[in-house]
Parts: structure tokens; sequence; C-alpha cells
């Protein structure tokens, strides 16, 4: 069982996280690298599945000049 001093340290930091300017950008922030990492990770695991695609004329990348 959490004590009484337990949860009047979550109750401060839920206080601060959310009545604070520096907690809600804290929580902005954090929710960033999160989302960031998810997408680094996801896109990892596709060009580990489709490793061999072969570059097709209908594919397109966002490094590629458009100038042939």
């Amino acid at each position: 069982m959490l004590q009484e001093a337990d949860m009047q340290a979550i109750g401060d930091f839920f206080t601060w996280l959310f009545n604070t300017k520096t907690g809600v950008i804290a929580l902005i922030v954090g929710g960033l690298v999160v989302c960031l990492l998810i997408a680094f990770l996801m896109e990892r695991k596709t060009k580990q599945m489709y490793f061999n695609h072969e570059k097709g004329e209908d594919d397109w990348s966002l490094f590629d000049d458009d100038e042939e």
C-alpha cells in the first residue's frame, strides 16, 4: 500500500505537471520525444521489412532531385 507521504508526493507531482508553465512545457516536450521515438522505430522496422525493394518509376524520394 502507498503511504500518505507517497500519495502527497504523487499529488504534488501532478499539480506541478499540469498547473505550472514549466510542467506543461515538460509535458509537451515529453510527448514530442515519445512521438519522434515511435516514428523512428517504426521507420526502422519498415526499412528492415522492405530492404530489397526495387526502386520503380512511381517511387519518389524526399531528397531526390527532379532534374534529370
